[in-house]
């Protein structure tokens, strides 16, 4: 399909790569030809190449991967934040591969700022502290940050914790959330965030901070989420008064 000479080069290339996407070339995670390739393919300039990569990724057709390359986007995880459904399940469920990767896990105590923000009695309290990466396929889409009251589920770290975390407190310790407080907003990733999520320093993330209340509706466990953008679609289900 020859360009359209009224748009400008950038839009024209951003259609022609969207037109090869969908027509399966290349297939999702599959790399694209190097930038240098592409250059050469549409006589064009590195910046203007740039604009319509960025566009495209902007809309979640393509993914960069940092010093890797540029690759089609597969189709995002429908993802509930505010229901009870641990990472593996939900992906699993999606006919996707989940794997969790626990990079830390200690005890500490909690800090002042942690204390105040789930309203402990000390900054002394002594809490889990997990560290882990969730990966979808073949790349990692979240960096996952857990504090847990220790006394909720003591001997946490004797477990294996490269698992789900919602399904080791249930089988394990018999400990379920009753309820959430939920914040959700973008963010942007610092240095350590983005190599470990295989993005550039200062790329957008999706950002959740949730805060869990076990059986006594007693604060539990606070948890920070950092979500690649292009990886997921927050989706939420609601019902109104009087609704059947």
């Amino acid at each position: 399909m020859p360009f359209d000479p009224i748009s400008p080069h950038y839009q024209r290339i951003r259609e022609q790569i969207a037109q090869d996407i969908a027509g399966g070339t290349p297939l999702a995670d599959e790399k694209f030809p190097s930038e240098r390739d592409l250059i050469e393919r549409f006589g064009c300039t590195r910046v203007t190449l740039r604009q319509a990569l960025q566009q495209l990724e902007a809309e979640g057709l393509v993914y960069r991967e940092n010093r890797r390359g540029w690759y089609v986007s597969p189709q995002r995880i429908r993802y509930d934040p505010s229901r009870i459904t641990g990472f593996m399940d939900y992906v699993a469920a999606q006919g996707r591969t989940p794997r969790t990767e626990c990079l830390l896990a200690e005890q500490r105590p909690a800090g002042a700022w942690l204390a105040k923000r789930m309203g402990l009695s000390s900054a002394d309290e002594p809490v889990f502290y997990l560290q882990r990466r969730r990966w979808i396929d073949r790349r990692p889409v979240l960096l996952e940050c857990n504090a847990i009251l220790a006394s909720w589920c003591p001997g946490l770290l004797e477990v294996d914790l490269n698992t789900s975390l919602t399904r080791v407190l249930r089988e394990r310790f018999s400990r379920v959330q009753s309820r959430c407080e939920l914040e959700i907003h973008t963010s942007t990733v610092n240095e350590e965030q983005a190599d470990l999520l295989q993005l550039s320093p200062g790329s957008t993330n999706v950002y959740l901070e949730r805060l869990n209340f076990g059986e006594d509706n007693q604060p539990v466990e606070f948890d920070q989420e950092f979500w690649r953008p292009d990886a997921l679609s927050i989706v939420m289900q609601t019902h109104y008064p009087g609704g059947a």
